[in-house]
């Protein structure tokens, strides 16, 4: 009996496995590290051509631990489930995070959906006691920063 309700139930296994020694992991100060390591970690030729969604993790002393490719949309959206930046949140036991999203039009000026979404993420995250640092929209000539502007 024992075993054939094993077979019946499926396993879940929470796994991180890290590249990177703790002593090599770049720290975050502010917005503008996080758009220096964002537009590196952007793929080329996409920045103007589809929206994208990606979240870096990072640990007590603000240094990355992971970045989580959320999502890739089309021209005008993406779709950024809060429940799976929170399960990478979760895995990796993140204490803080930073949020990112670019505009193909170039225009940084959060829209309403941009500012329900981060939000939302951020009630999320306070049941959890992770805190999301900062939400950018990025262009390949600048970002808008939701921390800086006072909006977080």
């Amino acid at each position: 009996m024992r075993k054939l309700i094993l077979s019946q139930v499926s396993e879940v296994d929470l796994i991180y496995k890290s590249k990177v020694k703790a002593s090599q992991r770049i720290k975050i100060k502010g917005s503008h590290d996080c758009y220096k390591i964002f537009s590196g970690l952007w793929e080329d030729g996409k920045m103007d051509l589809i929206e994208q969604f990606k979240v870096l993790y990072l640990n007590r002393a603000n240094a990355i631990v992971g970045l989580y490719e959320v999502s890739s949309g089309g021209l005008t959206g993406t779709v950024a489930d809060p429940r799976l930046i929170l399960v990478g949140a979760l895995k990796v036991i993140t204490c803080n995070m930073v949020l990112a999203h670019n505009h193909p039009s170039g225009n940084l000026k959060p829209s309403r959906s941009d500012e329900e979404l981060t939000q939302k993420i951020k009630y999320a995250c306070e049941f959890h006691e992770i805190k999301v640092l900062d939400h950018l929209i990025m262009g390949n000539e600048g970002y808008f920063s939701f921390a800086d502007e006072g909006l977080l």
